[in-house]
């Protein structure tokens, strides 16, 4: 038997005439086959598993079992959805911001110098309760302009002038880097009360922009309220071989479902627009046929202007038909 230094603070030492009883015996046996198991594990794999690994590794020998429930259990075992977010929770604190972000293409913002009623307008049109306030560029976001500030104005109706600026309803969010932990960017935004930060790049460039909400759909899974539109659907194949797509399209799920070398890219690009800049070296124009030599898919930009590339159509290799 092995036996370590802590197995007298465990188990008390036997006195004449003692003798142990069956439970005694199954303890001292179970301890026993436990520290045997670890030890093999750190001989196997090094050193032992982290409480990250060991709940992991539970999580995943209960669902080999074949429990399928979906439903919560009151006082008893942790249901499907909740080991699903149990599983997420364990994998949170390994993403960054810029996994989860509001990509820069898909920010409504609103300039400086529009009035307060192109400001109503943009919150009636996009349902938004934020709107980022940029000066010239999106690249120096400001502030931003919570819904409520705005309904006490309109609440108010006639007795108050409109106002002649938006200065007086800019909050200052928060500008985190690219770089920085969820776990982090979470815990900076609940302890300052914002629900709204920044993501710049090294230049200081706008990258993006993540919410609260963003942060907390980690772990719960999507949170969608009565005001949110059904999911666009950013591609879809109009005959064989051929997909039209939003150039937002995330090539990830590109690479899921049309071709697995779509997630082939050297560059640091997420999107089908992306990856036709990085092609094209330059914004391409309507018209221009690209090569994804990876793949041997061929990109047809079918919509763009100056800025981006929005609408793209996909023709399969030659050799696919």
């Amino acid at each position: 038997m092995i036996v370590d230094n802590n197995e007298e603070a465990k188990i008390p030492p036997m006195q004449e005439g003692d003798s142990l009883s069956s439970s005694q015996t199954i303890t001292r046996a179970d301890e026993d086959d436990g520290r045997i198991w670890r030890r093999l594990k750190t001989m196997l794999f090094g050193r032992e598993p982290t409480l990250r690994e060991q709940l992991e590794e539970a999580i995943a020998e209960h669902e080999e079992d074949g429990d399928t429930d979906t439903k919560s259990v009151s006082g008893g075992d942790l249901s499907a959805t909740e080991r699903t977010m149990l599983r997420n929770l364990l994998h949170f604190s390994e993403h960054r911001v810029d996994d989860v972000m509001v990509p820069r293409g898909a920010i409504i913002a609103i300039e400086d110098t529009a009035s307060f009623a192109d400001c109503v307008a943009s919150f009636t049109e996009h349902g938004h309760s934020r709107l980022p306030v940029y000066h010239e560029t999106l690249d120096n976001i400001i502030g931003m302009i919570h819904i409520k500030d705005v309904f006490a104005v309109l609440a108010d109706g006639q007795s108050k002038p409109e106002p002649e600026t938006l200065a007086p309803f800019i909050r200052q969010p928060r500008y985190v880097p690219e770089s920085m932990g969820v776990l982090q960017c979470l815990n900076e935004m609940r302890t300052t009360r914002t629900h709204l930060a920044i993501i710049v790049n090294e230049y200081s460039g706008t990258e993006g922009l993540v919410t609260i909400e963003d942060l907390v759909e980690e772990i719960v899974g999507e949170i969608e309220d009565e005001h949110d539109d059904e999911p666009e659907l950013l591609f879809a194949e109009t005959q064989p071989g051929i997909w039209e797509c939003d150039a937002r399209a995330q090539l990830d799920d590109l690479a899921e479902t049309i071709d697995p070398q779509f997630a082939n890219v050297d560059e640091d690009v997420d999107t089908l627009g992306g990856l036709a800049f990085v092609i094209s070296g330059i914004v391409p124009s309507e018209g221009d046929i690209l090569l994804h030599e990876a793949s041997g898919w061929r990109l047809e930009v079918m919509e763009s202007d100056e800025k981006r590339v929005k609408r793209i159509r996909l023709h399969a290799p030659e050799s696919a038909g």
